[in-house]
Formats: C-alpha cells, structure tokens, sequence
C-alpha cells in the first residue's frame, strides 16, 4: 500500500520536456511583443520624457 501512494505522488511531481518547450515558447513570445512595446515611437518618448523629467527636477 505504502509504494502504490509513493508511485502515484511521483508520478506528477514535475513538468515534462514538452511542456518546458511550450513554456519556454510562450516566454520569448511574450518577451518579442514587450520589446516591440517598449521600442515603438510612443512609448520610447513618454519614456524619454519621464527621464528628462526627472533629471532636471530640482531637489
């Protein structure tokens, strides 16, 4: 009874390679349209703006 509780416990205990893959898939996915983001004219300026903002605030 003890090693038919032990099989079934490890039997799910971690991810399979193809799910890393679909992981890791999914993660450069969402890294590639956050860099396109953050890269565009828009947001590059706000970004810009914010920068020079704050480095000619007085103190």
């Amino acid at each position: 009874m003890l090693l038919r509780r032990t099989r079934a416990v490890g039997k799910d205990a971690g991810m399979v390679t193809s799910e890393y893959a679909m992981g890791l898939i999914a993660a450069v996915g969402f890294a590639g349209l956050l860099y396109k983001v953050v890269t565009s004219g828009q947001v590059r300026a706000a970004l810009q703006a914010v920068v020079e903002k704050a480095l000619h605030a007085s103190f």
